[in-house]
């Protein structure tokens, strides 16, 4: 079994993404976990709900899914991974109670969203699997998958999301059970310009200064 999880642990630290501009949701409201073998509740949720009930509806908060703990472990490393007080890494949602989860992150004002990596158990044991579909704002959006009986990241890239309030819809794929341990965001915050809008902005200084220049020439002539 060690040998196991330090196999699926080294796989997952090669998977990590790279976020060139991490931005920070502000909190998120969902259906919580459930119990199986053990207890894969967001115990550490922060807002209203009920956080000791299966698939009891979060909100106002923010919990396991955004506080930088990466789990590199499948969900059955007990216990670190997942624990009898629903404290463990992992958000574990059963089919049963909360069919296709939809996670709604909200952002500060003037935040735009690139991509979004999702941290996925897909080790194929007790029930867990990867989402068949992601969906964001409604919408599906193309993945690769986690290898097959791994755990690891998927990122839904391209995606240009502006507003406060985005929502990430995991669809149940061949498995009852979905495990994930983080959720982590790219982008940019406070409208911060892309790459060619600084060439523009800059390209308009250099107009601006030139033609002070030619101005204060055409004064000094006269």
């Amino acid at each position: 079994m060690k040998l196991k999880l330090a196999v699926f642990a080294a796989a997952a630290l090669m998977a990590t993404p790279t976020l060139a501009a991490p931005v920070f949701s502000t909190g998120y409201d969902m259906p919580n976990g459930a119990t199986g073998s053990y207890v894969y509740w967001d115990g550490a949720y922060s807002g209203s709900g009920c956080t000791t009930c299966n698939g009891a509806a979060l909100s106002g908060g923010s919990g396991k899914l955004t506080d930088g703990i990466v789990a590199t472990t499948p969900w059955f490393n007990y216990p670190v991974a997942s624990d009898y007080s629903g404290t463990g890494q992992y958000v574990g949602w059963l089919n049963a109670y909360s069919p296709d989860p939809t996670i709604t992150f909200h952002f500060a004002g003037g935040t735009t969203i690139n991509s979004i990596a999702i941290q996925i158990d897909d080790s194929l044991y007790g029930g867990v699997g990867q989402p068949g579909r992601y969906l964001v704002d409604g919408n599906s959006v193309a993945f690769t998958p986690v290898t097959s009986g791994g755990i690891g990241w998927v990122t839904l890239s391209g995606l240009n999301l502006t507003g406060n309030t985005h929502t990430l819809q995991l669809v149940n794929g061949s498995q009852p059970w979905i495990f994930s341990s983080e959720v982590a965001f790219d982008g940019r915050v406070g409208g911060v310009p892309e790459p060619a809008s600084w060439a523009l902005m800059i390209g308009g200084f250099g107009l601006v200064g030139s033609a002070l220049r030619a101005r204060r020439r055409s004064v000094v002539a006269a």
